[in-house]
């Protein structure tokens, strides 16, 4: 994995587990976040982008698999390591079928764990570039058409999403009326009319209102940029 994300979220509930897991990730270069139920997990995977979450099957509240089938409804992308004691052939594959991405059964070397991380990172690098959006929390989905917001669906009419989605291609440039009218409604000429208007401002309360941030920022009298803070 590369420089920039290597942010591995573990999910467990066995304290000294836990314990031994950040640990070593930590020594091994990783960023680590650490949820002990399955509600954190939720909130954890919803919010920020992690290269690999790790999950146990059994947690105290929502099982692990609940767990990831919520995440993926909620367009969560990250590779999922199955880390359980439970090991027969049914529930590995019963694992792998609701989501997993690869399984490893305690007791495990812990060698074999970084392999098999490293494996998953490599694949989710390359579905992110290929498949996925991403500008501060917003993340748009090229395969499912669809995007997320803080990990909720934002509901998008068909031309804001394309709206959207050239936009976020173009994030942090400032892109005028007449590249939108061009690029998402095959338009060569200006109608003279406000409707790059009318659907910016529709795309910006759904994507903008009761959020912490503002992404969609309008530059006076040039057009639109799309722009995370910092």
């Amino acid at each position: 994995m590369t420089g920039g994300h290597r942010r591995i979220l573990v999910v467990e509930d066995d304290p000294e587990t836990a314990g031994q897991l950040v640990e070593e990730l930590t020594t091994s270069g990783y960023e680590v976040d650490l949820a002990a139920t399955g509600r954190e997990a939720l909130s954890h995977g919803a919010a920020r982008d992690y290269a690999v979450i790790t999950i146990d099957r059994m947690l105290p509240d929502i099982d692990g698999i609940s767990v990831m089938r919520q995440l993926r409804d909620d367009g969560v992308a990250a590779p999922f390591l199955i880390i359980s004691a439970l090991g027969e052939v049914d529930d590995r594959v019963r694992g792998l079928r609701a989501g997993g991405d690869d399984y490893l059964v305690k007791p495990f070397s812990f060698i074999e764990l970084l392999a098999r991380l490293e494996a998953l990172g490599r694949r989710s690098e390359t579905i992110a570039k290929e498949t996925l959006l991403r500008v501060g929390d917003l993340a748009i989905d090229l395969i499912a058409r669809a995007a997320f917001r803080r990990g909720r669906k934002i509901s998008l009419l068909p031309r804001e999403f394309q709206l959207l989605e050239y936009l976020a291609r173009n994030e942090g440039r400032v892109i005028s009326r007449a590249m939108l009218l061009q690029h998402v409604w095959d338009l060569h000429f200006d109608p003279s009319t406000n409707i790059i208007d009318v659907y910016v401002g529709r795309v910006r309360r759904k994507v903008d209102d009761a959020q912490a941030y503002p992404l969609i920022h309008t530059i006076r009298g040039i057009g639109y940029c799309l722009r995370a803070p910092g």
